[in-house]
């Protein structure tokens, strides 16, 4: 797996929640496991006091997201730095795929599962893998949506870098938001056209 890839841990978890809408969805154990996807053994050792831990792992990978989507390089590296030291990866060789048909492994590098708790094995992987990301196609690769009030973070992985959006849907409510400011716009000239265009009544004096 290409170790970029675990990026979508950190995107995952911050997605949870939507401040702009006071919305949450990390309210409970069970939340914090589907998080996991198809990791069920590192799931299974989340506990209640995860919620808590997972929120303020949340914070502040959503403060790297900020700081990218608001240009600061220094400020997003010297923020995941600091995650990056509090929950160290414990890189491994796998090979549980094969590559050819005398079955011998397609050895690759995973992030193995932090054996303490799960808040630090899943932030030690979201962690690792936007580094991997962040290093290998930039800052402004993160970014976080335009469509307010989503803000939902989200990766940008298009050729020329032109992604503003988390998702198809919400490219559609901004362009569909923008075209009727611009109607709005248009019949506001219209109508100020118009009015300057009547002509003036005359008033005379008898």
């Amino acid at each position: 797996m290409e170790l970029a890839s675990y990026s979508d841990y950190a995107v995952r978890l911050v997605n949870t929640e939507e401040p702009a809408r006071n919305k949450d969805t990390l309210t409970s154990v069970e939340a914090v496991r589907e998080l996991f996807g198809g990791s069920q053994q590192a799931a299974r050792r989340a506990t209640e006091a995860d919620v808590t831990r997972f929120r303020s792992v949340r914070a502040r990978l959503r403060a790297v997201f900020e700081a990218a989507d608001d240009g600061d390089e220094t400020l997003a590296v010297d923020l995941l730095n600091s995650l990056l030291l509090e929950f160290p990866v414990s890189p491994q060789i796998s090979g549980h795929d094969f590559r050819d048909e005398d079955g011998r492994p397609d050895w690759h590098m995973h992030l193995a599962d932090h054996p303490s708790n799960a808040t630090a094995g899943y932030a030690a992987i979201a962690a690792m893998g936007l580094a991997f990301h962040l290093t290998g196609h930039g800052v402004d690769r993160l970014g976080l949506c335009e469509a307010a009030p989503c803000r939902n973070a989200y990766l940008d992985t298009s050729t020329n870098r032109s992604r503003r959006y988390c998702s198809d849907r919400c490219a559609t409510r901004a362009n569909v938001a923008a075209y009727r400011a611009r109607k709005r716009e248009e019949a506001d000239r219209t109508g100020r056209s118009a009015e300057t265009a009547q002509p003036s009544t005359a008033v005379t004096d008898r």
